[in-house]
């Protein structure tokens, strides 16, 4: 066993060197496609690492026997997690760490790492070291983020979302059930090993290689009968974690839906935009301003290649941040920033304007902000997007899922008939034409 260190001004336990090569650190798995590839990043860097992929309703009840019951649903699934993990018998627990983002803005996410030590305490695992997956926050001897590295997790950010979007595009229509999702398994891994050689993340490798894999993608034969097609927002957790939505995407899948999930590279662009907004309203170090304005210059140009390839090969593109923020003037202040902010709003905007007028918005427990900028603004919405079908589904550890799934449904089922209304006059219009 490691020796145990620990950071003498707080008091914290720190991760060595050499627990760096002795631990296995466990991540919870946000972003399956995403994730998979960030965690092959840290192997090549020396780092033990293996992603959670543990579900099931003991999950929740794990992380409330240790945390209070009114923290907000995520941090219960995730603490949680992670303590069954570790209870489990599957792992050394003298050999074994967590690592967590921490993102030091106003949303009790900030505070997850601080619940999390105080919860290992309580059952019995405060030698557990925490990895703060952050920037500059907390420091460990054994784990920082450096620029080559970082530069890795914003390319498998931008694969990540590209694959995303490429897959639920053309999974609900493909001829050959699966093909779709081997494709992304066989990217994914193609893509892990490319940044782990240290290429496919500058902007020229980048812009070839998305033109390569979406190119790919467009070789699935496909059969593009209507479907009803819906967007999923909401807290950012609860919005990609299976675990968290209860399977919302197989759910609207088994429904016959195609389903929109806006990426991460736009949640990246808010997050910098942020600082931005800050050094606006309120001043501050005019250094941090530029670094934060050229940081998100570069996210744009990587956004836009995304885009660009998406359209060469006939794909509805990924959202663009700068028109997406566009959209909010006049519904909401930029100043709402805390969780996903404006932007929640502003993603309900675009999904209606961009043909994924049926929306689900994932509403977790003790998220107010989220309550705020999604449930808040329906009303808004809606005023000025009447298309706009919208449904809050509330996620928490006591929410029946087939309450969940009714709610759903009574959507879709409006859903379906603005989708008959609009081939019946597609119809009307074809045979006027010919009538012509």
């Amino acid at each position: 066993m490691a020796d145990l260190k620990y950071d003498k001004k707080t008091g914290r336990l720190l991760f060595t060197k050499q627990m760096k090569r002795e631990y296995t650190i466990l991540m919870p798995n946000m972003a399956p496609i995403h994730f998979k590839m960030l965690k092959n990043v840290f192997v090549h860097y020396g780092y033990k690492a293996e992603l959670l992929e543990t579900t099931g309703p003991e999950i929740a009840q794990t992380g409330l026997k240790y945390v209070h019951n009114d923290t907000c649903y995520p941090a219960l699934l995730v603490i949680g997690q992670f303590i069954h993990a570790l209870q489990s018998g599957k792992y050394d627990v003298h050999k074994t760490a967590l690592m967590i983002t921490q993102t030091g803005g106003g949303c009790r996410a900030s505070n997850y790492i601080f619940l999390l030590r105080k919860a290992l305490k309580k059952a019995g695992f405060e030698f557990v070291p925490v990895i703060s997956l952050s920037f500059g926050m907390e420091k460990n001897p054994g784990f920082s983020l450096t620029l080559p590295l970082i530069r890795r997790f914003v390319g498998g950010l931008v694969y990540g979302d590209q694959l995303m979007l490429l897959a639920n595009q053309i999974k609900p229509y493909e001829v050959n059930k699966g093909e779709t999702m081997a494709l992304v398994d066989r990217w994914s891994d193609r893509l892990a090993e490319m940044l782990i050689e240290g290429k496919g993340y500058t902007l020229e490798e980048i812009d070839e290689t998305l033109h390569k894999l979406t190119k790919d993608f467009s070789k699935i034969p496909v059969n593009r009968v209507p479907k009803v097609k819906v967007g999923i927002v909401g807290e950012i957790y609860v919005k990609y974690s299976k675990m968290a939505n209860n399977g919302l995407e197989d759910f609207l899948a088994e429904q016959d839906c195609e389903v929109c999930v806006p990426g991460l590279m736009g949640f990246a662009s808010f997050k910098v935009d942020n600082r931005l907004e800050d050094y606006k309203m309120f001043g501050g170090n005019r250094l941090k301003y530029e670094f934060c304005k050229a940081l998100l210059d570069y996210v744009t140009k990587l956004e836009t290649l995304m885009v660009e390839a998406a359209k060469r090969f006939n794909f509805v593109p990924p959202h663009q941040y700068a028109h997406t923020k566009e959209l909010v003037k006049g519904v909401i202040g930029y100043g709402s920033k805390m969780g996903e902010g404006w932007l929640l709003t502003a993603e309900m905007i675009e999904l209606a304007d961009t043909g994924y007028e049926n929306i689900v918005c994932t509403q977790p427990f003790g998220c107010l902000p989220n309550h705020i900028n999604g449930k808040g603004a329906i009303r808004k919405i809606k005023e000025i997007r009447p298309n706009a079908n919208i449904v809050t589904i509330d996620y928490d550890p006591g929410a029946p899922k087939v309450n969940q799934e009714n709610r759903i449904k009574l959507m879709l089922a409006v859903g379906r008939e603005e989708l008959q209304k609009k081939l019946a006059a597609g119809g009307e219009k074809s045979e006027e034409k010919a009538d012509a």
